[in-house]
């Protein structure tokens, strides 16, 4: 299809056709005169259809262009809005810690570097627990939640994590590489397994406080209170003890 220049241009030939012929009138005779006449009448009036037609379809495509400029915009607007927002914790599944608050130096000395050979087989692998996302931490009841901060959640994600992965670290060691603490850890990590608990990963009270930084306090029940709510862990009670398995 020619476009408007090229439309334009016949437009102006064949106006400059009509008046030469209009100068040269005198010459014919009234009759070829206007059979003339029409006959360039009829091709500008062709030409200017053609002209109107590409215009319609220019401005329809201008209105595309301009729609698609207010999405440009838009989606620019949420790309920068993403980017000033990105949240400190994204969801992830691995088989490491990577929780900010870290296995004590002392309890970390008592796991031998055998291991890390030992771990390569498939029977070592270690759950962790998903981070806890701004979508299910918004869908949390604000009575639960009360001044608990979303950070604050997933930080207790990353020590629980570090806490598990501590100890079946030692449960999954051959036991002849164990020395005489990793040896006793490893008899109380027994003594608390039951049948309920054969194929699970759980921790209790007394991992997180010797494994990691965190404190066992009224916050940190009602954090348990919300990742039990998010699906990420259940309780489970006997001998005395609460045993928290992830889900």
């Amino acid at each position: 299809m020619a476009d408007l220049g090229d439309i334009s241009n016949h437009i102006q030939d064949s106006i400059s056709s009509l008046r030469f012929l209009l100068d040269l009138s005198l010459l014919d005779s009234p009759q070829v005169k206007m059979e003339k006449l029409e006959e360039g009448l009829c091709v500008l009036e062709r030409h200017l259809e053609r002209f109107e037609s590409c215009v319609e379809k220019q401005e329809e495509h201008l209105k595309d262009l301009k729609e698609l400029e207010k999405l440009s915009q838009m989606y620019l607007e949420d790309v920068e809005r993403m980017k000033d927002n990105v949240p400190p914790h994204m969801p992830q599944k691995n088989s490491s810690a990577s929780g900010n608050e870290s296995v004590t130096n002392q309890s970390e000395a008592d796991v031998q570097p055998a291991q890390t050979e030992n771990c390569k087989k498939s029977k070592c692998f270690i759950k962790e627990m998903d981070v806890i996302t701004v979508q299910e931490f918004n869908g949390i009841p604000q009575y639960m939640k009360g001044r608990v901060s979303y950070d604050q959640v997933n930080s207790a994600v990353h020590s629980i994590n570090s806490a598990v992965t501590f100890k079946y670290k030692i449960v999954h060691q051959p036991r002849k590489t164990l020395n005489n603490q990793s040896g006793k850890l490893r008899r109380r990590f027994q003594d608390q397994e039951t049948k309920d608990t054969k194929g699970q990963y759980f921790i209790v009270e007394d991992d997180i406080r010797e494994f990691t930084q965190m404190k066992v306090d009224k916050r940190f029940q009602g954090i348990l209170n919300m990742l039990r709510h998010c699906q990420r862990l259940r309780e489970l009670r006997g001998g005395g003890i609460t045993r928290y398995v992830l889900l």
